[in-house]
């Protein structure tokens, strides 16, 4: 869903969560205390611009003074953003994910479903597999399964539904930075949602000779009309450039329903395969 998600909060994971389900632009619970206050810098977060330069807390601290608030409350804030956003950020993907009326899509997502429709199962690894609705939908097809995510009980919740269903799954509760990729590992790695950037070399020496990306997002045209974080939004043929060394099977720049928010709004699709 996100992620992906996925890094010692120097801002870096928040950038990348930002961008991850697995951070589209689906509403979590209402906050209070500590959560309001992340909360209120994430959504100043995903509004900034692209080419947004500096240190993100820096460019909040002058944020909030030009709000009214005094010296201490702004440290005091920008302390429990620091020291607690990591943990916030994934409380906050716990609630969307294992919600009882889930703001997304909880079926796999249509695009995975057509790339590997015609495809031998294989190891398949799903990067911020949230509650695993792309995992549970590859291991049900017979593909061998290992899927990742920083928001345990989302992590948890794939692993009591694998079981309901019968269908085995390594889930782990990790970041992208703490998950070992290997190399030539995966006949298939699934970036659903999630942030794809500074992933891309470390996919293609994943990757077995002749495995697939499979990678859906949101076009930078999405975020006129909603927030989203930066990094599940993609610029104009962007994925082709971050994939050009493998060779493209399929791109597509397109207007449909996101999975993350449900709204019809402009996407970009992308498989690709290690040569």
């Amino acid at each position: 869903m996100k992620s992906s998600c996925r890094l010692a909060f120097a801002i870096a994971v928040l950038c990348m969560v930002l961008g991850s389900p697995s951070a589209a632009q689906t509403p979590a619970s209402p906050a209070t205390g500590d959560a309001q206050i992340y909360e209120k810098f994430r959504a100043w977060m995903t509004a900034q611009p692209a080419d947004a330069q500096g240190d993100p807390l820096d460019r909040y601290r002058g944020a909030l003074a030009a709000s009214g608030l005094g010296r201490a409350e702004i440290e005091r804030q920008l302390r429990i953003i620091r020291e607690q956003g990591q943990q916030l950020e994934i409380e906050r993907w716990n609630r969307i994910l294992t919600s009882s009326a889930p703001a997304f899509n909880t079926k796999p997502n249509a695009f995975l479903v057509d790339m590997t429709r015609d495809r031998a199962p294989g190891r398949a690894l799903d990067v911020g597999m949230g509650q695993g609705r792309n995992a549970l939908y590859l291991a049900q097809q017979g593909w061998t399964v290992t899927g990742f995510d920083p928001a345990d009980k989302a992590v948890a919740a794939a692993q009591e539904e694998a079981k309901r269903l019968g269908v085995p799954l390594t889930a782990l509760v990790m970041r992208d930075d703490q998950f070992d990729f290997g190399r030539n590992q995966w006949d298939l790695i699934v970036l659903s949602y999630v942030g794809v950037r500074d992933l891309a070399p470390r996919l293609y020496d994943a990757l077995k000779p002749g495995g697939i990306v499979v990678v859906e997002a949101f076009h930078r045209d999405a975020t006129k009309s909603a927030s989203i974080g930066g990094a599940v939004v993609f610029d104009t043929n962007e994925l082709l450039k971050l994939f050009e060394r493998f060779r493209v099977l399929h791109y597509e720049d397109v207007e449909g329903p996101g999975d993350f928010g449900r709204q019809r709004t402009r996407l970009v699709r992308l498989c690709a395969q290690k040569p």
